[in-house]
């Protein structure tokens, strides 16, 4: 990676608030045998399909290596029948029908092995799709159980490319070159016994060649295993910069940055083209050396022959079949050389995948602390200490009690923790010290899933899926009928707009919902909330982009919603929250002020100071302290 060029960073999480300034980890090569060895255990249930494989193979095989002999029989025929002919012996001529039932048998072995060559490919290819299919299924369960904070440190598009390019190199490695490495096998193994029935010292002679071929290939493809790794990796960091550069293209236009975006793309597709160059030069030069070696082998081969037919030990047909035999002998060998680059990127790319497999999950908890009921709403922080990383704590002895019904505001300067606190009351991460109760249940002891389907929530980033508007709403419920969702629609004042668009409800966004404006998919993710009822609410700013007048009535239909509910409201206009319950003022992770609008304005605190500076420029807000990540 080049000097001057930052290492990518890592999106924030749902909620935000992650450890901002995180790289994405450094990856290290694996052993390539150890991934190997994974990899092939994944075949082990199909045991069966591979068996049929292997037969299927040999079958293959074994006739196309019985045709160079009948071969040589019909030219030795043909060679011996005009020499007798020619030297006026009797019986002299071609026995033409000896020949043809050998071209008839040759033809026969032809077809067989075409047969059980099409049968092979066909098993494998069912072997290796369903195998991928395995992979692709845990690796798909296992992101659904990573803690947040894996998100938070690798990019998306590079989760994306091993999704994507590393699975398909995995497959199609596993389609045709673990064919290709089986036949290879079986050819060279039946290769060498026919040599050895024809002549004991011809094979003698291209067995020599043997060792200088092995010592090659493995010198090559050790190192252009770490070219090969190195590829993989520059493929998902293009695939990440691109990602990114396409959802934010409209932010690096108004800052005039594509230069800098085309300059970083450009030193990234460098670095790749440079791997890719340097891995598929290395493995090309296995061919031409296989080759070289094949022909002095050949040529060894031509001469021992010619020399026996002379001294009458071999029959002219024998050594025709020899030298056919002597190139198959050798094309196993370059047969594996040439795949070795593909088998090479594959093994990278089953390290790539398996480093996802192999990532600490979120803790699970204990069945029996699984709630049973709907949440009531109590929530409590009793001496909470937490930190995204160990050198910079956040919170630290955090203790707040609400009640069921309450509604809560949380307010503070950027950086004070806000939405870290919900980060932790969902258990997006878990806390470092304390204990976090939900209706006095700790919230450790309770499965993430149980516990998240208590709360509903509106952030202020929305998020919508490629589907219909009615989808989306009901997204928050799936069994939801088309009446709750215009409900909820209504209730969140998203219901005017969406009958205006061309096909109503059944109008359908795509992957990033931009063919509407962003308050109204701000209205839809509102929407979503109400459709699913939930017993706690959490409101990240979720109004932030609508107008005042449809932010007012935003506020009264959430003040029915909420009605009943615990709800937590993270809020930067303080003019929202006057009539919050429980208003807690953050500053450095810390809750500095709690109370009610009143009682904390003739405070004159920090929670002053802040309201007040939102309608007075010329009031000071006073020292806040550093901003914490």
């Amino acid at each position: 990676m080049s000097a001057n060029r930052p290492l990518p960073q890592g999106r924030r999480g749902f909620m935000g608030g992650g450890p901002m300034g995180m790289g994405m980890p450094v990856e290290r090569p694996k052993n390539a045998k150890a991934t190997l060895f994974r990899l092939l255990g994944y075949l082990k249930p199909h045991r069966l399909a591979l068996s049929a494989v292997a037969l299927t193979a040999v079958a293959s095989t074994v006739f196309s290596i019985l045709t160079p002999k009948i071969l040589g029989n019909i030219t030795t025929d043909l060679f011996s029948g005009v020499l007798r002919r020619l030297r006026g012996l009797p019986g002299g001529g071609i026995n033409f029908t000896q020949v043809w039932d050998l071209l008839a048998l040759l033809v026969g072995l032809y077809v067989f092995s075409a047969v059980f060559s099409w049968l092979m490919q066909y098993t494998m290819a069912g072997v290796a799709q369903r195998t991928v299919y395995g992979i692709r299924q845990q690796v798909m369960g296992k992101l659904g159980r990573l803690p947040v904070n894996f998100f938070d440190t690798h990019p998306h598009g590079e989760i994306l490319s091993r999704f994507v390019n590393d699975f398909d190199n995995i497959s199609t490695t596993l389609q045709q070159s673990l064919t290709q490495a089986i036949t290879a096998a079986i050819t060279f193994v039946g290769v060498v016994v026919m040599m050895l029935t024809i002549s004991p010292l011809m094979t003698l002679v291209v067995v020599a060649t043997l060792p200088l071929s092995f010592l090659i290939t493995r010198a090559i493809a050790m190192r252009s295993q770490g070219y090969f790794l190195s590829r993989q990796r520059r493929l998902g960091e293009l695939n990440g910069h691109v990602e990114e550069m396409y959802t934010g293209h409209l932010i690096i236009k108004a800052y005039g940055h594509e230069q800098r975006a085309l300059n970083t793309f450009e030193a990234i597709n460098a670095e790749l083209y440079e791997s890719t160059w340097r891995a598929q030069f290395i493995t090309g030069i296995i061919m031409p050396a296989m080759n070289a070696i094949g022909n002095l082998g050949y040529v060894l081969v031509s001469v021992v022959g010619g020399i026996l037919v002379t001294q009458g030990t071999l029959q002219i047909g024998d050594i025709l079949a020899f030298i056919q035999y002597a190139r198959q002998f050798s094309q196993p060998i370059t047969q594996l050389s040439s795949i070795s680059n593909v088998i090479q990127s594959a093994l990278a790319s089953s390290e790539r995948v398996f480093e996802i497999l192999d990532q600490p999950e979120e803790q699970s908890a204990a069945a029996s602390d699984t709630p049973d009921r709907p949440a009531r709403g109590d929530v409590s922080f009793a001496d909470v200490g937490f930190s995204y990383l160990p050198s910079r704590p956040l919170i630290d002895h955090l203790t707040i009690s609400v009640h069921s019904g309450q509604k809560v505001a949380i307010v503070g300067p950027t950086g004070a923790g806000k939405t870290t606190l919900v980060n932790l009351l969902m258990r997006f991460y878990d806390i470092d010290q304390g204990q976090i109760t939900v209706d006095g249940r700790d919230v450790s002891r309770i499965g993430r899933s149980q516990l998240r389907r208590q709360f509903g929530m509106v952030l202020q980033d929305t998020w919508l899926f490629n589907g219909t508007i009615r989808q989306n709403i009901a997204y928050g419920h799936p069994g939801a009928t088309d009446a709750e969702v215009e409900s909820a629609a209504q209730a969140a004042h998203a219901d005017h707009f969406i009958r205006t668009l061309p096909d109503g409800y059944d109008t359908v966004l795509n992957e990033e919902g931009s063919n509407i404006s962003q308050g109204q998919r701000q209205l839809l993710t509102i929407a979503r909330a109400f459709v699913a009822n939930p017993p706690i609410l959490i409101l990240d700013e979720a109004t932030s982009s609508v107008d005042t007048r449809t932010e007012i009535a935003i506020q009264r239909a959430m003040l029915n919603l909420m009605r009943g509910r615990t709800s937590f409201v993270i809020a930067h206009r303080l003019s929202t929250i006057r009539n919050a319950d429980l208003i807690l003022v953050m500053n450095h992770g810390q809750v500095v002020e709690q109370g009610q609008h009143d009682d904390l304005l003739q405070r004159g605190g920090l929670y002053a100071e802040l309201y007040h500076s939102q309608f007075s420029l010329q009031q000071p807000i006073g020292d806040l302290g550093p901003a914490l990540p």
